[in-house]
């Protein structure tokens, strides 16, 4: 896209690192929006916001996850993505930041019960899921972690230690397999949304930082359901809504910024902040503002 000179904005995961093409961007005048869903995406156009009315960021910590209304007794979890791509998240390297310096923690690892109305009980997983913003915001904490039912955790850590998420073939009867494609096989029935099913997105962000010399704390609470009048996956409104609010943004000239640009970027700019809030708010995806003085 950035060779044929178009802008884009992108909700795309890939393991490669965006940034490095910026300069090829900025060399074909390209605005390449990327990480332009729900997490990241609207969580780094809030955080960006905010990181630029505060006089110092001093942590941000993101939970969110996408999850279905009906609980399935198998394995408390249905996702519209395939479960190898779901179980590779799981059990990757997770990135925060600690002190300023970058962690990496085993895959659902530090695991954290938290409560959250109208849904319950939750746990909280690390995920890689900061991506560019430990390369572009100056914050001595940083952390993204995934929702999920808690059954639904202790079972995929039960199918792991017994081996159905091994990448190296074994042999069966002469027959060479690799378990990892055998389980994403056998999940897909139990695993994938099917037509009428209905889910929710959760999501809380907590922003800590010092403005006027006053210690502040920003947290945002969103939770969005599934759309029964148009059939609409709450996954969906929320990444998708997210990408086209961008899109829009672009498309009426009111971000002209060359390169590779990450959502954080955006947020900086307080015009886009808001557009974007607003565009979500027209459509219920609703973020809930809340600021304590600590």
């Amino acid at each position: 896209m950035i060779e044929a000179g178009k802008n884009i904005v992108d909700i795309s995961f890939f393991s490669e690192d965006p940034l490095d093409l910026d300069d090829l961007a900025k060399e074909k005048g390209v605005t390449a929006v990327v990480d332009c869903g729900v997490a990241p995406g609207s969580s780094n156009i809030i955080l960006g916001y905010i990181d630029s009315i505060l006089d110092m960021t001093e942590s941000f910590l993101c939970y969110v996850g996408g999850l279905p209304v009906e609980r399935n007794w198998l394995f408390d979890y249905r996702s519209p993505y395939p479960p190898i791509d779901v179980i590779e998240e799981y059990f990757q390297s997770s990135r925060y930041v600690e002190n300023g310096e970058i962690v990496a923690k085993p895959g659902l690892s530090e695991t954290e019960l938290l409560d959250f109305p109208e849904i319950g009980t939750l746990v909280a997983i690390n995920t890689d899921g900061l991506r560019s913003l430990i390369k572009t915001m100056d914050i001595p904490f940083m952390k993204e972690q995934t929702l999920r039912y808690p059954d639904h955790i202790e079972q995929m850590k039960l199918l792991e230690k017994a081996g159905f998420f091994t990448t190296e073939e074994i042999d069966v009867k002469g027959t060479k397999i690799k378990p990892i494609e055998l389980t994403h096989k056998l999940l897909l029935d139990h695993w994938m949304f099917e037509e009428g099913d209905e889910d929710v997105t959760v999501m809380k962000i907590v922003i800590e930082g010092m403005k006027d010399n006053k210690k502040l704390r920003y947290t945002f609470d969103m939770l969005d359901k599934y759309d029964r009048e148009k059939r609409i996956l709450s996954i969906a409104r929320t990444t998708g809504y997210t990408c086209t609010a961008v899109a829009q943004i672009l498309l009426e000239g009111k971000f002209k910024e060359k390169g590779i640009i990450p959502p954080e970027l955006l947020g900086k700019h307080s015009e886009v902040y808001h557009q974007v809030i607003e565009y979500l708010r027209k459509r219920n995806v609703i973020f809930k503002e809340t600021i304590e003085e600590l």
